[in-house]
């Protein structure tokens, strides 16, 4: 397994309990393709710099999970049409697999 980092950019209409079960959603599709969340970071509500996908802003939460490389690519397709989602990325994590991560989900508050 390989670690991956995500940045996940869902709908600024998207409320404070919707956000825990988009989340908690994300989470088990990635343990249902066989990987695991090590660490899920919600940054908050964030203006854009220009507009993207005809929105203003966007709810954005970072994911640090462990997953087969093979599966990220079906990952990212089982998100690509999901209307609530503006934007996700996908990185491979420039720290070792071994690390510890950091608390599993915090919460900054941001207007």
């Amino acid at each position: 397994m390989r670690k991956y980092e995500a940045l996940f950019i869902l709908s600024n209409t998207i409320s404070d309990d919707q956000m825990e079960s988009k989340i908690e959603q994300i989470s088990s599709e990635i343990t249902k393709q066989g990987g695991n969340v090590q660490a899920a970071t919600r940054m908050g509500r964030i203006t854009f710099a220009r507009p993207l996908a005809k929105k203003d802003a966007g709810n954005y939460v970072q994911l640090v999970f462990m997953m087969e490389p093979d599966k990220v690519k079906l990952l990212h397709e089982r998100y690509r049409h999901n209307e609530d989602l503006i934007r996700l990325q996908i990185m491979a994590s420039k720290t070792p697999a071994g690390t510890k991560a950091t608390s599993p989900v915090k919460k900054n508050k941001t207007a």
